[in-house]
């Protein structure tokens, strides 16, 4: 219980950090990317995205201990959070592209 809420509480300092616009460095890819691809990316679409995604982790960590250990309602909490992470994949690669 403790490590999640640790770990909850450290997704939304991230997600914090994202939405003041600092943090790039933390995002993976962005901050290995040439200046080139860097341009191509909308910086402040991806720290949004990466701030509600931070915040959605930190709803999944939270969840954990309520679960418990039922292994359906843990396999059926990782689907969701796998499936909303792949979302968030996608639309880093398209939305937060520049036109």
């Amino acid at each position: 219980m403790i490590v999640s809420c640790v770990l909850a509480i450290t997704f939304i300092v991230l997600a914090v950090i994202f939405l003041m616009g600092k943090g790039d460095k933390l995002i993976a890819g962005y901050n290995t990317a040439r200046e080139e691809e860097k341009r191509k990316v909308d910086i402040h679409k991806l720290r949004i995205l990466m701030a509600i995604l931070s915040v959605i982790t930190a709803g999944y960590t939270s969840i954990l201990p309520i679960i418990g250990d039922n292994p359906q309602d843990q396999m059926g909490a990782f689907f969701v959070f796998f499936a909303i992470t792949i979302i968030f994949i996608i639309l880093a690669n398209t939305w937060a592209k520049k036109k």
